[in-house]
């Protein structure tokens, strides 16, 4: 069965992507020692976390997508990667490529699905 190039390279960037913000900004709530620290890396891990949530919601709808070849799950990933994106415009640039990239594999799976 032929499985979506595109959304291989965006679940890997996703997954990749997902794993660091979530060891970078609980990792850093965790290992600080002051308590105006602490309270400033819970501020900032509580603001960016609508962002780490729909990006690993993306991530788990692109694997979907491309393991079951179903453009339903494709979609669904590239738009929560959009929504990512407007959750925190300053990581724009870390969900932007996945979020292209679902597309392009969503647009594909239709010719893919077609060929079987």
């Amino acid at each position: 069965m032929k499985k979506s190039k595109c959304l291989l390279v965006s679940w890997i960037l996703g997954v990749l992507y997902s794993l660091y913000i979530i060891v970078y900004f609980f990792g850093n709530t965790v290992s600080q020692t002051d308590a105006a620290s602490a309270i400033g890396a819970g501020i900032a891990t509580a603001i960016v976390m609508p962002h780490m949530l729909c990006t690993v919601l993306a991530t788990i709808f692109n694997i979907l997508g491309w393991a079951m070849n179903k453009r339903g799950f494709a979609l669904t990933g590239a738009i929560l990667y959009a929504v990512a994106m407007v959750m925190f415009p300053f990581y724009f640039f870390f969900v932007v490529v996945q979020m292209i990239l679902s597309f392009v594999g969503f647009a594909k799976l239709k010719t893919i699905n077609a060929e079987k």
